[in-house]
């Protein structure tokens, strides 16, 4: 009888989440905001979460064996707790506290962990805590899953773990070998992050704001160099401006900041207006130059020699869900082959624990198709959502909805695309989108002003058949997660401008028949009716919302947002009359 393996995330206070092995098959996976609707679901268990698995995977919690979670103590003598004290002298209680109690934060963990398990009567004596150190568990979710036969180097580029936020490693045999480690506060994720706060946004999400308006900047226009010295393989913020905490830290309004006064008198007033606007934006650009460039550098110092020997390169961590910097990376002299987790944040950190696990058992693990991990609906649920809505949608039943769809994305209209599993991870992948024509005009104004409220001039991502992507990338990597920036010719830009920055990137995922059924048959029917074989493809979720779950989540953001047609499974779902007022 296969074991089942349950793997945990959230320790770090953010992005808790659940996924469960059976024997080395990764079934199912699902992350806790999903479920309670919470952005980040911050200081929460992911107890909704490990149940939606086991009932995906039709188990009882008493199945499982191994429970394995993305944090570790770190002992008193490692080198990581004494750099923590050692750059941070100036706030004797993080110091010291590091030394005497660095820990405390695995122990209160490991208690809320034993009250949840217990909710879940999943006995203590049935399934046996593994701890994986947090930057070991994003490595093996991108490593371990789809395992090469070669060396591979591995970058995982974080804001922070128990200790370390960033880890140089090779993998080789299904085992992961530390070359360098980087601790706190010396992080290149820090540093974006702690320019994100200074512009006005909320850490975890504004990073990706900030990184969509870079190319609109000009990265030279300012010098954010003193902000951290990158040399010899060696990084170091300097923490008198970025990456502070106790009396360093800015405060505003009784909230503390990730950076100093210093940084203001040096960059000036935190962002009152818009993120187009001089300074802000070119201070943008300049962010982004200045962490693709540290990155690549220490990239090629201390994993050059593994790339040179195998030109395998695997990225996690939060820091990959920059487009940019991957795109830069998979155009690396040395590197044959970009890896990067497509659920790259925390939430990534309960599959990489659990693969971790299993792979440190003796057994190689299955390699994983898609990140449809989720749960499915039918339409009998579809239907029921509709009904149960205070504000009663119309909807009827449809004997094919990938031809209807078409048919009103033929004509200009937006529609939501609710069918099947659940994606896993930062990206809507065809299963919880909101799809538009690529070459209508307005299309980007459309969403915006129907769903997404975006910033002006960011572009939105598209989604292509497979069989016509080669045109579109030429001898750029196909990516069918939208990790990894691409560049598009000028014939493509004119064509679709919406999908495109204005260096001529932008994000495609590639959706080829196999992996992608359902949504390769509408890309494939959208292609036979106009022409295009690509369409924009952007989050069933509006600005501060996690991704849509259910039937009912989708109902809910389609009778609160704009949008005037809905697919939910076999179901097409539309305003009353006197409602459609947009």
């Amino acid at each position: 009888m296969a074991e089942y393996t349950l793997g945990l995330a959230g320790a770090i206070g953010h992005d808790p989440a659940a996924a469960l092995f059976r024997g080395g098959e990764l079934v199912a996976a699902v992350e806790e905001e999903r479920l309670t609707r919470r952005r980040h679901a911050r200081d929460e268990m992911p107890y909704h979460a490990v149940r939606q698995c086991l009932q995906i995977a039709g188990a009882r919690s008493s199945k499982i064996n191994r429970i394995a979670i993305s944090y570790s103590p770190i002992s008193p003598f490692s080198p990581a707790r004494w750099h923590y004290a050692r750059r941070h002298w100036y706030a004797p209680d993080r110091s010291l506290g590091s030394l005497l109690n660095g820990n405390r934060r695995y122990r209160r963990y490991i208690g809320n962990l034993r009250q949840m398990l217990d909710k879940l009567h999943i006995s203590p004596n049935q399934a046996r805590i593994v701890p994986v150190e947090h930057q070991l568990a994003h490595a093996a979710s991108v490593y371990v899953l789809n395992e090469p036969e070669q060396k591979t180097a591995i970058f995982c580029n974080d804001v922070k773990g128990e200790y370390s936020n960033m880890l140089f490693a090779r993998g080789e045999h299904g085992r992961i070998v530390k070359i360098k480690e980087f601790h706190n506060p010396d992080s290149l994720c820090g540093m974006y992050a702690a320019l994100t706060d200074y512009f006005g946004f909320e850490i975890l999400d504004g990073e990706l704001k900030v990184m969509g308006i870079a190319p609109f900047g000009d990265p030279d226009k300012y010098d954010l160099s003193p902000l951290a010295t990158c040399r010899n393989g060696r990084f170091k913020v300097n923490n008198k401006l970025i990456g502070t905490v106790g009396l360093r830290r800015y405060k505003a309004r009784s909230k503390g900041h990730y950076f100093s006064q210093k940084l203001v008198d040096m960059l000036g007033p935190r962002r009152v207006g818009n993120l187009v606007d001089d300074p802000y934006l070119h201070y943008a650009a300049a962010i982004q130059k200045l962490y693709e460039n540290m990155a690549m550098q220490l990239i090629e110092h201390h994993l050059g020699d593994v790339l040179a020997e195998s030109g395998i390169l695997a990225v996690a961590g939060t820091g990959s869900m920059n487009i940019l910097l991957n795109q830069r990376l998979a155009a690396m002299d040395k590197v044959e082959r970009l890896i990067v987790h497509p659920a790259c944040s925390d939430s990534g950190t309960a599959i990489g624990a659990a693969g971790y696990a299993i792979r440190q058992s003796g057994v190689r693990l299955e390699p994983v198709k898609n990140m449809l991990l989720g749960p499915e609906f039918t339409s009998h649920q579809c239907i029921d959502a509709c009904r149960n809505h205070r504000d009663k949608p119309v909807w009827e039943e449809l004997d094919d909805p990938h031809a209807k769809a078409v048919e009103l994305l033929a004509a200009g209209e937006l529609v939501g695309w609710f069918r099947g599993r659940l994606e896993f991870g930062q990206r809507a992948l065809g299963n919880r989108s909101v799809l538009a024509n690529p070459q209508q005009a307005n299309t980007a104004d459309l969403i915006s002003q129907q769903l997404k409220f975006r910033e002006v001039r960011r572009p939105f991502a598209a989604s292509i058949l497979a069989e016509a992507s080669g045109e579109l990338l030429g001898a750029q990597p196909a990516d069918r997660y939208r990790c990894i920036g691409v560049r598009i010719n000028e014939a493509w830009r004119r064509r679709y401008p919406a999908i495109a920055f204005a260096d001529g990137s932008t994000r495609v995922q590639v959706v080829d028949a196999e992996q992608h059924p359902d949504f390769h048959r509408l890309l494939t029917l959208f292609q036979e009716k106009t022409g295009h074989p690509l369409l924009i493809n952007t989050s069933m979720s509006r600005p501060g919302e996690a991704l849509a779950c259910s039937p009912e989540h989708a109902v809910e953001l389609f009778v609160g947002s704009g949008l005037k047609y809905l697919i939910l499974e076999n179901l097409l779902v539309t305003r009353r009359p006197e409602e459609d007022s947009w």
